[in-house]
């Protein structure tokens, strides 16, 4: 374990591989000094509500914020682009003495006349958490005053990590949809945690179509106020990002009714597996021919598309670091598949419970950490002699360092990785990555 010097204060947030003694930290405040890769809370909520469509964003804070949070998201739109927009309260050293309540009230009354917005969501940043504002109370004033809906996000970034900025969210959509909590239950299901990142929530909602169930709401990709207030209707909620929704999805199974499981799109087996359950979920018989129909075509094209690009990938080794567990789930078993070995899993917000099946997915010799630092991803990397790293933005620029090829499986990729067609471009962009001829000159 001391191969790799490490902070001391670190030690118990990373292990080698499949050791049933140890039990790695997790779902904790990052360590001061260690430059986390891991963001903030702020940003944490601002990922998740962003990509709905007609919503308005007012970052109650300096600009800094907002423009940290501009556009970040690859999300698609079926409709309206004004979710790309940022607007700001630029609050200023005058704003922070006397407060800044009546900015952020001009702010959302300029929103609203100008724009006649179904719902604002008013980001509570650093800021403001330190000087107090009663946003609360703004917001309650301007919902009576507009007769629309105006919801604080309480998102200061020092008052946790980029997981409680995920629950800050799920809090934002619960107080939006639960007015709505009585509609007449219809059969279908909604979609939580997938983004529209290159349109792959269009892919999950094709599968859905091919296999007979009905999309009722989509949370948060590609929605819109009318679209997420019909959620309390659904049968069944599918998890597909565990680490930013499952909170969202046990409200509202406690408070709603709806039960939910956790799914993922990414790789053939995952795919296949979550296409099927979702069918038995909710599904009739005919429904559960179709989905095995669908999934024996899709299983039969993709082996023989594998098949051509294995003798170029396997015995390779990749590097993964990325936002949640599940993901990492998916990525090692697509590597698996393709024949190549994860020699580095880790994760900003994986889960206990996570870690456990990451452990039996990987060998012994793998490094398992959460909330790394770059000086212990270059230490570890370098250590195992990792040819790709799979990672987000912050991650690329160390990569390139290293000499290493890099896939971005954050969410600012414009490319779509999940489902079938998804794994195509996967396996395609890590071929082209790491049999790069660039490789030969660095």
């Amino acid at each position: 374990m001391n191969r790799v010097k490490i902070l001391d204060e670190r030690r118990d947030f990373i292990t080698y591989g499949n050791d049933p003694k140890t039990i790695i930290k997790c779902e904790s405040n990052s360590v001061s000094g260690a430059v986390s890769q891991r963001a903030c809370v702020y940003c944490g909520a601002r990922v998740v509500l962003n990509p709905i469509t007609d919503a308005f964003h007012i970052v109650h804070g300096p600009i800094g914020c907002a423009s940290y949070t501009w556009d970040i998201r690859g999300s698609l739109s079926s409709g309206s682009d004004l979710y790309r927009n940022s607007f700001s309260t630029d609050l200023s050293e005058k704003d922070i003495v006397f407060g800044g309540e009546k900015k952020l009230a001009a702010a959302i009354d300029e929103v609203a006349q100008k724009h006649s917005p179904r719902v604002i969501f008013v980001y509570a940043t650093c800021i403001v958490g330190v000087i107090g504002d009663d946003v609360e109370a703004v917001c309650r004033q301007a919902e009576k005053k507009y007769n629309i809906r105006v919801i604080p996000v309480k998102s200061p970034g020092f008052s946790g990590n980029k997981s409680y900025g995920y629950k800050m969210a799920c809090d934002a959509i619960m107080n939006l949809i639960s007015p709505h909590k009585n509609r007449s239950k219809i059969k279908g299901i909604n979609i939580l945690g997938d983004f529209n990142l290159a349109g792959e929530m269009w892919i999950i909602q094709n599968y859905m179509k091919i296999i007979g169930i009905d999309v009722v709401s989509t949370i948060t990709g590609d929605a819109s106020y009318e679209t997420i207030i019909k959620a309390p209707s659904a049968q069944l909620n599918i998890v597909q990002c565990a680490g930013s929704m499952t909170y969202l999805a046990k409200r509202m199974e406690q408070e709603m009714n709806i039960p939910f499981i956790k799914i993922s799109f990414f790789g053939v087996e995952d795919t296949s597996s979550s296409l099927l359950r979702i069918a038995q979920a909710v599904g009739n018989e005919e429904n559960i021919e179709k989905a095995e129909k669908f999934i024996k075509q899709e299983e039969e094209r993709l082996k023989v598309f594998e098949n051509k690009y294995r003798k170029s990938l396997e015995g390779k080794k990749a590097a993964i670091y990325v936002g949640g567990g599940f993901k990492a789930i998916s990525l090692i078993r697509q590597f698996k598949s393709m024949g190549i070995e994860t020699v580095l899993v880790g994760t900003q917000t994986g889960r206990p419970e996570e870690y456990e099946l990451i452990r039996k997915l990987v060998g012994e010799n793998t490094v398992i950490l959460d909330d790394a630092n770059p000086a212990e991803l270059e230490a570890f990397i370098k250590e195992k002699g990792a040819d790709i790293l799979v990672g987000g933005v912050k991650e690329r620029p160390l990569a390139y360092k290293l000499g290493v090829a890099f896939c971005d499986h954050n969410h600012e990729r414009k490319h779509a990785l999940a489902g079938y067609d998804g794994t195509i471009n996967f396996i395609k962009e890590i071929n082209l990555s790491i049999n790069s001829p660039v490789w030969e000159y660095v």
